[in-house]
């Protein structure tokens, strides 16, 4: 298979790009590419990528570090299983294209990825938890909109991996995040568990 991994920033860019480097004996071909941050970014970045690619693409997959709720650990990786924008904020059913919610291949059923265009604090973790009756849930700033965009254009299954690299309601801050991030460089558990995966 070929699969189109994402990778939203230059950071988690070349961490992927560096298993896939150091994977033996890989069971597909995989296509690393740096998507650029937030929603509009990703969706024209998975589009371009997968029109213009040389060998035809089999697969999507997200990789890098995401925020999570109360009960998920710092280092933890969460497969999502259900991805939805949080910061949309038209009336239910108004506009189903936007608010319902989108299935990914191979996540952990009732695993929900709340994507939006922000960082999100402890305040809006309860707000999003609250109005969508959830428990626990990752947040992104990409997700949703590659789902939506690869369905539209492609409908190719799309697989989303986070490593949890911030904890809002624990005290966590972006400082934290970009500490986290710093020195967590090793993904090469993503590349086992895509060739686990197909």
């Amino acid at each position: 298979m070929n699969i189109l991994i994402i990778a939203p920033t230059e950071r988690e860019f070349r961490n992927i790009s560096a298993a896939i480097d150091a994977a033996t004996s890989p069971r597909h071909r995989y296509i690393p590419v740096c998507s650029g941050i937030g929603k509009a970014a990703a969706a024209a970045a998975v589009t371009h990528a997968i029109a213009t690619s040389e060998s035809p693409i089999d697969a999507v997959a997200i990789v890098g570090f995401a925020a999570g709720s109360l009960g998920y650990q710092q280092g933890e990786i969460v497969f999502p299983s259900v991805a939805q924008y949080h910061d949309c904020n038209v009336p239910e059913g108004f506009i189903p294209e936007l608010t319902n919610p989108r299935a990914l291949h191979g996540g952990s059923k009732g695993v929900t990825v709340f994507t939006g265009d922000s960082f999100v604090d402890a305040e809006m973790v309860r707000n999003i938890k609250a109005r969508f009756g959830v428990e626990h849930a990752i947040f992104d700033m990409e997700i949703t909109a590659i789902a939506i965009a690869v369905k539209l254009c492609y409908s190719l299954p799309v697989v989303a991996m986070k490593m949890i690299s911030d904890v809002p309601e624990a005290g966590h801050t972006e400082q934290s995040y970009d500490e986290f991030a710093d020195s967590h460089s090793d993904f090469s558990a993503f590349i086992t568990a895509l060739n686990q995966m197909w």
